[in-house]
């Protein structure tokens, strides 16, 4: 397997991230899981280290020197981060968790705007973090759930039925950018611009695109976007959800507390602007200072060649794969996202993962947070390969080779 002799140095880019650099089972680690997280390179470890060594003080709240170094590290990251997806303004950046704080907190601030007769749509394909949060908000408020189907193996959306959907009272379209089951990649300009004509407001999951390929909110006229530093190589615990300032202002606070306000009186409360008003009490701070160091990481690679680089990986192991007697595959065949998933005739995907364990390989085996999805495709669970910019062509040889085994080892 070769890739393109124009795309950087990957395998020397390996030397970057520490973790790799070790044996599991006696076997030199192979590690497939970034589609649950990434691995750190020592560019962002050492931004971690530096700020606790040099710059560890709250944010906003004092006039002493660390506090000013903490808080304009602070919200250097927070501009860092508009630039990265191209919002019009930090202010359009609020701090969260991840992913799945950032869709909640959507799913909570709109409780006031959605009334019984409302409809919220999502897609088959969508991760429990973006069904669960509008599950709660359908019960909140009376708001019915509708579906675009997804159409079989291929992991593509049913288009087709999209616009009656929307035309059903629809308030909130809310879907993902990559499937973290399939691999699909979804038109999201196509889908928000859709929306935008039957007057819904659109949420885009980009968990599993915003560290592979660029992402410009402003062209793909999205209304929020969430997404998690620790799947694009930053830390875990910190998160950015993108609002359009217009509706983060209208929006009542998703917590209480510090931070978040103006001023307070023993009856009421007035709110900070925005998007304090969203970041109540201390904020992960050091978190948020290493998302700024693996955003400046990522673009000195540069993502279009992250993207190409993952999607060639995922490409040449779907065709390998398919090459394996009793391998069923998942997602489509064509432009996908850097991941792959399988089943395997015989064997429950705990037992692939197990069998590739002790060859030193990191897959991913279970529900992958799609439990209706996978029910719908009839599968109890799948095993996923999934690749980023530190995977190499010889990992892709050794998996095929492994999952060879396996299917000889269960055939049995």
């Amino acid at each position: 397997m070769k890739l393109p002799a124009s795309t950087p140095d990957w395998a020397a880019l390996r030397a970057d991230f520490p973790i790799l650099h070790q044996l599991v089972h006696r076997q030199p680690l192979i590690y497939l899981d970034n589609g649950a997280t990434t691995q750190k390179p020592r560019a962002v470890i050492d931004a971690l280290v530096r700020y606790y060594e040099r710059d560890n003080a709250n944010v906003h709240r004092a006039i002493h020197e660390l506090s000013y170094r903490a808080t304009t590290a602070y919200e250097a990251a927070r501009a860092r981060a508009a630039q990265f997806i191209n919002a019009a303004s930090p202010e359009e950046i609020v701090f969260t968790r991840g992913t799945t704080e950032g869709i909640n907190l959507v799913s909570y601030v709109f409780t006031p705007r959605l009334k019984r007769g409302d409809g919220i749509l999502l897609t088959e394909m969508e991760h429990h973090s973006n069904l669960v949060p509008w599950q709660l908000l359908a019960r909140r408020t009376g708001a019915q759930l509708l579906f675009v189907p997804v159409t079989g193996d291929d992991g593509l959306l049913d288009l087709a039925r999209i616009d009656d959907l929307l035309g059903r009272n629809v308030r909130l379209f809310a879907f993902t950018h990559i499937s973290n089951s399939l691999g699909t990649v979804n038109p999201v300009a196509e889908l928000c611009a859709r929306a935008r004509r039957h007057g819904a407001v659109t949420v885009v999951d980009a968990a599993q695109s915003a560290g592979h390929l660029p992402l410009d909110v402003q062209a793909l006229g999205c209304d929020f976007l969430a997404f998690s530093g620790h799947k694009m190589a930053g830390p875990t615990g910190i998160g950015v959800l993108f609002g359009r300032h217009e509706l983060l202002d209208a929006l009542e606070p998703f917590q209480g507390g510090g931070e978040m306000i103006a001023s307070v009186q023993f009856e009421q409360s007035t709110w900070n602007k925005v998007p304090h008003k969203f970041e109540a009490g201390t904020p992960d701070i050091a978190g948020a200072v290493g998302l700024h160091a693996a955003m400046d990481y990522l673009d000195g690679i540069g993502r279009p060649a992250i993207a190409a680089h993952d999607e060639e990986l995922a490409r040449e192991t779907f065709a390998r794969l398919g090459g394996i007697p009793g391998i069923r595959l998942f997602g489509p065949p064509g432009e996908r996202g850097g991941l792959v998933s399988f089943a395997l005739a015989g064997a429950h995907a705990h037992d692939v993962v197990t069998f590739a364990d002790q060859q030193g390989i990191a897959l991913r085996g279970g529900h992958h947070c799609n439990q209706p999805l996978l029910r719908k495709l009839g599968v109890p669970a799948t095993t996923r390969a999934s690749f980023y910019l530190y995977n190499t062509p010889e990992e892709v040889d050794r998996l095929i080779e492994v999952i060879r085994q396996a299917a000889g080892f269960f055939g049995r």
